[in-house]
């Protein structure tokens, strides 16, 4: 009597398919991940390279006023720079009183950081027992990741056009936005991270027309930057497109449509002024929050749009004009080409009205390229830029990120690390 040997073997053995190696090996491959693990992966590589360069900066870093020499990388990216004003906000809050200089000026103070992000890392010190320098700098990296998955999915929903036309477009964004020269900030004790999550996730709910949770989103958004009135130009660019839209019959606006934009709106522009009203009630002052910004500038008057021309000038001398031009000139490009208008109308909007309202609101220095993060959709303009043949696309996304992560060495080494006994703030 035979036996067939063949069918009593393991399908390894008999050349079939071991149906557990066939379950594992897609896993494996990071091409057949969810989106929102591909994502995940791609924003964690990119961090784990910023973990490489603050490691190797750290070496160097002289003894300051927030470290030691050498510091670890908890001390390195929980300490220095602003992360000291929020340490102080999460463990003491705000004055009651804005302190004066002999002069009665008004000098710095925690007024001018907002304060979600130092009140969740209070809330999880409390939690956990930890310190500001190993919860805050974590919790930043947390932020972060959510914001690389939400920023994803913003693209798929919010640029359809721009998808169709550049395949991988959402990854390639995340990409960019994760290598930019100012993204190391996201594992840093600042509040980039969780303004990135909240500016992506309010522009994801509008697109999704969940106007209730968006006006949640762009609330905490109030309290965390001073970045919640470009938002309220989002919206009412999104209502009149709607409305443009019932008129000729190619969408409904219901009542309860109407209610929730009107209700959005007017969070997003309560939410755009609630913090200075917040200062100016807490200290008696109204103008407290302004006398507080003014401290750190050079002139202490605010002016919209004025400080381009003095600080332009400090740096560039004659040439100033020309420089600003071409920096502006360099924004408006941006936003006309092709690939920009191929964006979604949240998407696009958000790209200008953000760039414009920094413009108005700050004086431009050392931590411009920081804010600039912050208008992450032109990370799917750049990337959209070349779409075809799949080659030049693949090109051109290695040199622009190869940049990046040059430019994000340079702004470690040469903004975040500090020589005594003073510098230029990130």
């Amino acid at each position: 009597m035979s036996t067939d040997l063949t069918a009593q073997r393991p399908d390894s053995l008999a050349g079939g398919t071991d149906d557990a190696g066939a379950a594992r090996r897609p896993t494996a491959d990071p091409r057949r991940w969810p989106g929102w693990a591909q994502a995940l992966g791609v924003y964690l590589a990119a961090r784990a390279f910023s973990t490489v360069v603050l490691l190797i900066v750290a070496r160097t870093q002289e003894a300051n006023y927030w470290t030691p020499a050498s510091p670890s990388y908890l001390q390195f990216t929980g300490l220095m720079w602003d992360a000291g004003w929020y340490q102080q906000i999460a463990e003491t809050g705000y004055p009651a009183e804005l302190p004066r200089g002999e002069d009665g000026l008004v000098q710095q103070n925690p007024w001018a950081f907002f304060p979600l992000f130092p009140y969740l890392v209070r809330a999880l010190m409390r939690l956990t027992g930890g310190d500001w320098p190993t919860i805050a700098p974590l919790l930043a990296l947390a932020l972060g990741a959510g914001a690389a998955v939400v920023i994803r999915r913003l693209v798929e929903r919010g640029a359809p056009r721009a998808v169709a036309a550049r395949p991988g477009l959402p990854l390639a964004t995340v990409t960019l936005v994760s290598v930019f020269p100012t993204a190391v900030v996201m594992q840093l004790a600042y509040t980039e991270s969780l303004a990135v999550l909240l500016v992506a996730t309010s522009l994801l709910l509008v697109v999704e027309r969940r106007y209730a949770w968006a006006a949640l989103a762009v609330l905490a958004l109030g309290f965390t930057r001073a970045v919640a009135l470009p938002m309220a130009a989002v919206v009412v660019v999104h209502a009149l497109v709607r409305w443009r839209q019932s008129r000729r019959g190619e969408d409904r606006l219901t009542a309860r449509d109407l209610v929730g934009l009107g209700g959005l709106g007017v969070t997003a522009a309560v939410s755009g002024v609630a913090w200075p009203l917040i200062c100016g009630w807490a200290t008696g002052e109204p103008d407290g929050y302004l006398l507080t910004q003014g401290s750190w500038r050079g002139v202490r008057e605010i002016v919209p749009f004025e400080p381009w021309g003095y600080v332009s000038r400090f740096w560039f001398g004659e040439a100033a004009p020309w420089v600003l031009l071409g920096g502006f000139g360099l924004l408006a490009a941006c936003l006309l080409v092709p690939a920009a208008w191929r964006l979604g109308n949240e998407l696009h909007v958000w790209s200008a009205a953000y760039p414009l309202y920094l413009a108005a609101a700050i004086e431009p220095g050392s931590s411009l390229a920081r804010f600039l993060l912050l208008a992450f959709p032109l990370g799917a303009v750049t990337a959209g830029v070349v779409r075809r043949p799949a080659l030049a696309r693949r090109a051109w996304l290695v040199a622009v990120v190869v940049l990046m992560l040059v430019l994000q060495v340079v702004w470690v080494a040469q903004m975040w690390r500090l020589t005594p006994p003073s510098g230029w703030p990130p």
